[in-house]
């Protein structure tokens, strides 16, 4: 992959999918059996076919105008791309890839996502996509965090703010081990 910019294909594939929304053209950066597989949700493709239908139907029309994606960080090898951001949006459409059968609450989601992207000969030939589907139904909502070691938004901005406190889930364990020896 040395005679590819794979920073460049990942880039325009990214922009085929967000900004023009454009099915074919996204499909064109990929390799002929490309595999996609968004990890918390198990949603994507598996082929030319399924993933095309996936993106048509189910993905790129379907992300609420307002979706933002924001770097926090990149790490490029050989053959992949680490892109590691924030992903933002208003749910104000379904989000069938993100959250399959829940209907639009008009709340705001930020999360961190991570997204591993393997290229094969120029094209994309698959990309594992990751975040926390715990943080998202807080910010949406539908998951009650009261007890659980779950967060919602605060875990975006902690990522890009690294001034803000860590171990605010740990409440009763963190404050008892203050003053201990270390």
């Amino acid at each position: 992959m040395a005679d590819h910019n794979l920073e460049a294909l990942w880039e325009e594939h990214c922009r085929y999918e967000f900004e023009t929304r454009d099915v074919d053209a996204t499909m064109a950066t990929m390799v002929a059996e490309p595999y996609v597989n968004h990890i918390p949700t198990m949603t994507g493709g598996v082929g030319h076919d399924q993933l095309k239908r996936f993106y048509k139907y189910h993905f790129i029309g379907g992300n609420p105008p307002d979706t933002r994606m924001v770097p926090v960080s990149r790490t490029v090898g050989h053959d992949r791309i680490v892109d590691e951001m924030i992903f933002s949006f208003t749910h104000t459409s379904a989000v069938d890839w993100m959250l399959p059968g829940v209907p639009p609450t008009g709340r705001t989601v930020e999360i961190p996502l991570v997204a591993i992207v393997q290229f094969r000969d120029g094209k994309l030939a698959h990309e594992h996509i990751y975040w926390d589907q715990a943080s998202v139904l807080v910010q949406l909502g539908l998951l009650d965090p009261t007890g659980l070691p779950v967060a919602g938004a605060e875990t975006a901005r902690k990522v890009v703010n690294t001034t803000l406190p860590s171990n605010t889930l740990m409440t009763g364990s963190w404050t008892g081990s203050e003053g201990k020896p270390i």
